[in-house]
């Protein structure tokens, strides 16, 4: 049987492990995608943006987002920008984003979203 959802994210961020986690005990068969190695591309990053929101996409309460300078901060004005960043600093994602086939579902890990949506 092939697998359907794709899991993406880095593999010590916490979060992330915490829906592997819960993905394994539920059965769910899922490929990870580590963006920190494989990278993500525009079309990706823009689908995401579609479903969720750019806002809730980039990371701002991560360390790599923290880390960047007012003026650096002020030059991601709009999602074409974000997107270049978030391409360059795949750890500004914020993570994990579950999807099945081309379908984007879930960003973040909410074990009561993964278990409406899933079950």
């Amino acid at each position: 049987m092939s697998t359907t959802y794709t899991l993406y994210g880095i593999p010590n961020c916490n979060t992330v492990k915490k829906a592997m986690d819960w993905l394994n005990e539920n059965q769910i068969t899922f490929e990870f995608h580590n963006f920190k190695k494989s990278g993500v591309t525009n079309e990706l990053i823009n689908q995401w943006f579609d479903k969720f929101g750019v806002e809730k996409v980039i990371n701002k309460s991560g360390l790599t987002f923290k880390k960047l300078s007012l003026e650096e901060r002020n030059q991601l004005n709009s999602p074409a920008a974000i997107s270049a960043y978030l391409i360059e600093n795949t750890s500004a994602i914020k993570r994990p984003v579950l999807m099945k086939k081309n379908e984007s579902l879930l960003i973040g890990f909410n074990e009561d979203d993964y278990q409406i949506l899933l079950k």
